[in-house]
């Protein structure tokens, strides 16, 4: 039988609350930590933990926020939970940041005793609530070992790529390169063909079966088709994300225009007040300088 462990769930947005839920269906006795007291309530509703955390009692630590800035403050912020944890516990990092930032975090950690495993996240919100993630993993043997029981619990697959944090994140920024420019793209050629007589659910019906599809063509044009934008992966994710396959890119000295251009199309929408709302709004863009008119009625 699988292990069962004490987790604390720090992160409850779209993905971080599917991964909460999937612990707490593998038996695992999970906290679930927020800034929206709401999502804590409804977590504990569903059969989390209530009350005060025992961070000494902790097995394991999953965080899954927005970018390294709140990495780094729910581990070794003011209140931060890393230096309350017992030796040996171990932590699941899952967001996008610079493989730098994820070899910094690991020394620090180690340096409280603690193991830190580099492992970035893909497949949405809906795999993240069935426990199907897809994770790429970079940390010592001790913190795979360490986490086997949440990893089982959350992810479909666990790609291990390294002995030490860093490499997880790098796939991460490959995955997130392509990842981006395949939903500007969807929203590029949608809207193309829009202004060729193509209504977006017969783009879906066609392209989806075609060689010009992809994953992420195929998860968010039907949003489009829809007319609903309530988010799954928003928006203001991708000016963070391209922005760290850029940063990593110029140093080193690798030229990626076509990164540069989705990602001006995601400031763009952004800009346009699009921000909090699902990525396939980026189709509002091409929508509004072409004149068109979008499913549920947005220009």
């Amino acid at each position: 039988m699988t292990k069962t462990q004490n987790v604390a769930a720090i992160g409850l947005g779209s993905m971080g609350y599917g991964i909460a839920q999937s612990a707490l269906r593998g038996r695992h006795a999970v906290w679930g930590i927020d800034i929206n007291a709401d999502q804590m309530a409804r977590f504990v509703s569903e059969g989390g933990q209530g009350g005060d955390v025992p961070a000494d009692e902790l097995d394991s630590v999953i965080v899954c926020v927005l970018n390294a800035a709140q990495t780094e403050a729910v581990l070794f912020g003011e209140s931060g939970i890393a230096p309350k944890l017992r030796k040996g516990a171990a932590i699941l990092s899952c967001a996008t940041v610079p493989p730098a930032f994820a070899k910094d975090m690991e020394a620090r950690c180690a340096a409280l005793g603690l193991h830190y495993l580099d492992a970035p996240i893909s497949g949405g919100s809906v795999k993240a609530a069935n426990g199907q993630l897809s994770i790429m993993a970079a940390g010592t043997p001790d913190a795979f070992a360490a986490l086997r029981p949440v990893l089982g619990s959350i992810s479909e697959t666990v790609f291990e790529l390294g002995d030490s944090a860093g490499a997880g994140s790098a796939m991460k920024a490959v995955n997130q390169l392509l990842a981006g420019v395949h939903i500007a793209t969807m929203a590029e050629a949608l809207t193309f063909g829009m202004t060729q007589g193509v209504t977006p659910d017969k783009f879906v019906e066609v392209i989806s079966k075609c060689a010009g599809t992809s994953w992420m063509l195929e998860n968010r044009a039907p949003h489009i088709v829809a007319g609903d934008y309530t988010p799954h992966s928003s928006v203001n994710i991708w000016p963070k994300d391209l922005g760290i396959v850029l940063d990593i890119a110029k140093d080193a000295r690798f030229s990626a225009p076509i990164t540069a251009a989705a990602l001006q199309q995601f400031v763009a929408a952004a800009g346009m007040g699009y921000g909090a709302e699902d990525d396939a709004a980026v189709a509002k863009v091409y929508a509004r300088n072409a004149g068109l008119t979008l499913p549920g009625g947005d220009t």
